[in-house]
């Protein structure tokens, strides 16, 4: 049997849905999660390194608060995250413990990756954690976020954290055997796809709306998330949890479920953090000048921007758009917002005169730059 290019992965994010981890909002499935630890220790006495990325908090919070429904309003669904928290660390504590492996809890918001400190801290501690053996479960910061700082669903976790820690793969468990080409519940000739290229616009199309009334994410999610993933060069695989072992086999090559192959070779960290910035604090506008210069690799002068739009520090991440309207690129702004607006369409000599001093004679460096498209 020919292997899959997962067989050569050595460092892997795991994913796996509110539907499997409470068997479709029964409470937590005591089973399945103790399954996925015995693959993911089979995984680490490979040699490989495992990040497990678990939803289910809030279900979990639901079960254990007695409610017969998943809650409406922010407080309530944040009141059961910190419930069902506890609960589902407890359970993958235990279940890890029987193979000699130990877990870290580690509770992420967009915030936390938005910003570039917190960024490669949470990057370091990853990286350590994973040196010294324990596998870090990983879910987003229910009890505290807002629409503004949250990731929306664990797909676009799970793909955020494989661009963070570099990982050659994104598997994502779920309740469907894979991608198909239309609804299997609604298609009688949906035929399921083995392989194809993240990114392919036409995958987005295949796969419609949300799934299960469990959780947030349908099967969109996973093929946006796979997009995501690939920017790093991690490629995706889409299988069923219901499998039979399914993280031992697609470690090993077999081909089970879809496989979303990555064409893109691992960008430099620092762009890949750009590349994959859900959240902007500004806007340049770029003369054509400017979008040429950035084209051709150069860093972005004041001169090519005609206008700066939104409030942000230096260091913020900013969307380059062309006249056009379209955004041709994101980088870290040199300036804070007041500051560039000064210096818009000015000559590199003319800055420090303008300001009284000058940072950088670039508004966005070429390194601090990565180009869309």
């Amino acid at each position: 049997m020919p292997q899959t290019r997962l067989a050569n992965a050595k460092r892997l994010v795991v994913k796996v849905g509110s539907a499997l981890v409470t068997n479709n909002g029964s409470g937590l499935d005591l089973a399945a999660i103790g399954d996925w630890a015995r693959q993911i220790a089979t995984l680490r006495q490979q040699g490989k390194e495992v990040v497990l990325v678990s939803s289910g908090a809030v279900a979990c919070g639901v079960q254990r608060l007695g409610w017969g429904r998943r809650p409406k309003t922010v407080h309530e669904k944040q009141a059961a995250a910190a419930v069902g928290q506890a609960g589902l660390v407890e359970a993958y504590e235990a279940a890890f413990n029987k193979h000699g492996l130990h877990t870290a809890q580690i509770l992420l918001t967009h915030d936390d990756l938005a910003d570039r400190k917190r960024y490669l801290n949470a990057r370091s501690t990853l990286t350590t954690l994973l040196e010294l053996g324990v596998v870090p479960i990983i879910n987003e910061n229910d009890t505290v976020i807002t629409d503004e700082i949250k990731f929306g669903d664990n797909d676009t976790l799970g793909a955020l954290v494989a661009n963070l820690i570099e990982a050659d793969v994104l598997i994502i468990l779920t309740d469907q055997t894979g991608l198909y080409t239309a609804d299997p519940r609604k298609d009688p000739n949906a035929t399921l796809i083995a392989e194809a290229t993240a990114g392919d616009e036409s995958l987005e199309a295949m796969a419609g709306g949300a799934g299960t009334g469990v959780g947030t994410g349908g099967m969109i999610t996973k093929v946006i998330a796979a997009k995501r993933a690939a920017r790093s060069g991690a490629h995706t695989a889409i299988a069923s949890g219901r499998e039979v072992d399914p993280i031992i086999r697609l470690a090993a090559g077999e081909a089970v479920g879809t496989l979303l192959v990555s064409q893109t070779p691992p960008l430099a960290a620092r762009k890949q953090w750009l590349a994959d910035h859900l959240q902007l604090a500004g806007r340049l506008l770029l003369d054509k000048g400017a979008v040429d210069a950035l084209k051709s690799g150069k860093s972005l002068l004041p001169i090519g921007v005609i206008a700066v739009e939104g409030e942000f520090e230096r260091g913020a991440a900013v969307a380059c758009i062309d006249p056009d309207g379209k955004e041709i690129a994101r980088g870290l702004s040199n300036y804070g917002s007041g500051e560039a607006r000064l210096i818009a369409r000015k000559s590199t000599a003319e800055i420090e005169g303008l300001l009284g001093y000058i940072d950088e004679p670039e508004i966005v460096h070429r390194d601090n730059l990565i180009a869309l498209g």
